[in-house]
């Protein structure tokens, strides 16, 4: 069974945790609480394939952005989070997509932008989300067809 990692990163207030553990535990949260760090595991079947998440829940306000590089560096898929009421929540994503990509230093990073206000109250698509993130794992940690490095080829 494939492990993978997926971190999900957001402003403060936008959902993650909501989408997370309405995926996780199937029940949604309706008080707020800020999160610092969460940590979930889910065993899933995506495409007939069992696999399990470990799913990091991260902190969406600014004094714990410093811990982002070491949440991003351990990931392998990531979920970036706005809120479709909150037009800086969606600005805020530009800046942590781009640390994403300096981070892991691979523009092919799997990531899936969400839109969330009512999503996970009702499970909109939420168990789709977290096996389009597996697919996306999956496909990214393929070989390169058009790299010559990891074509085969015969050495004489």
């Amino acid at each position: 069974m494939r492990e993978y990692k997926v971190v999900v990163l957001g402003s403060g207030g936008v959902g993650k945790s909501a989408l997370t553990v309405q995926f996780v535990t199937g029940t949604f949260i309706e008080k707020y609480d800020p999160t610092i760090e969460d940590f979930y595991r889910k065993e899933i079947e995506v495409d007939s394939s069992p696999s399990v998440l470990e799913i990091l829940d991260t902190a969406g306000t600014e004094q714990f952005a410093s811990m982002r590089d070491l949440y991003i560096k351990n990931g392998q898929g990531f979920i970036l989070v706005y809120s479709l009421v909150n037009q800086q929540s969606f600005q805020d994503i530009k800046p942590m997509r781009d640390q994403i990509i300096r981070v892991k230093r691979y523009e092919k990073v799997p990531v899936i932008l969400v839109g969330n206000k009512t999503s996970a109250k009702s499970k909109t698509m939420v168990d789709e989300l977290f096996a389009e993130i597996v697919r996306q794992m999956d496909y990214a940690a393929q070989p390169d067809k058009d790299d010559p490095c990891c074509s085969s080829c015969n050495i004489q």
